[in-house]
């Protein structure tokens, strides 16, 4: 077999495998959304925020509303106290300063 036929028979089944995961995610969508309708109405029931990624420290709950120093409050050179501030990365977007 030549290494085109190979790589033609890998492109075919690797298209294959895309479309059946698209057609069973729509499937899976379609399942469940009485339960992801049910719950959209408890989160605007409980007037719920955006997601929590970690519970450690106000900076790592949700990258969106950290600003850029508050890992370092003690000191600007200071080590970070949680773990999870080395896995979060700080929110993209331009550097806004304070009014």
């Amino acid at each position: 077999m030549r290494s085109s036929t190979g790589f033609l028979v890998f492109l075919g089944i690797a298209g294959t495998l895309s479309a059946a995961a698209v057609v069973r995610a729509r499937v899976e969508r379609a399942r469940r959304t009485p339960e992801l309708e049910a719950m959209a109405g408890l989160v605007r029931g409980l007037g719920l925020t955006d997601l929590c990624l970690f519970t450690e420290a106000r900076y790592t709950r949700h990258p969106s509303q950290a600003d850029r120093f508050s890992p370092f409050q003690e000191l600007p050179g200071a080590p970070d106290h949680f773990p999870s501030g080395s896995i979060a990365a700080p929110p993209p977007g331009p550097d806004r300063r304070a009014p």
